[in-house]
């Protein structure tokens, strides 16, 4: 078989994904331990966002950040912003357990689905 043969068999090359790019992580988390206010000691996958937005910064971002730096805008208005896109959920999951009074919950967009950096 030529090389010409082989061409497109084999694994596909996917970008490598940073470990600090904007992505989804999961914990085993007692729901007591979530702070909704549910009696249960049951355990459930939760989803959360965590990483990076630095590569998704737009001229905005930028410009910002100067001005901040600069000292341009006032100090009582530049603790309130933010200059960069922050890592959150873009769709949410529900999460179903048991109570202590052996009641099935649900929580709706209680779990992050997927993740994207916003702002």
């Amino acid at each position: 078989m030529g090389k010409a043969d082989r061409k497109g068999k084999g694994k596909s090359r996917q970008p490598k994904q940073s470990s600090r790019d904007c992505r989804v992580e999961k914990r085993e988390m007692r729901v007591r331990d979530l702070g909704l206010g549910f009696d249960s000691d049951e355990i459930v996958l939760f989803k959360f966002c965590v990483g990076s937005c630095q590569s998704s910064r737009t001229n905005y971002d930028l410009a910002l950040k100067a001005l901040l730096d600069n000292g341009s805008l006032p100090r009582r208005t530049a603790r309130k912003v933010s200059n960069h896109p922050c890592c959150r959920p873009d769709r949410y999951e529900p999460v179903s357990f048991m109570d202590a009074q052996t009641t099935w919950r649900t929580i709706q967009s209680l779990s992050a689905a997927s993740c994207m950096c916003m702002g």
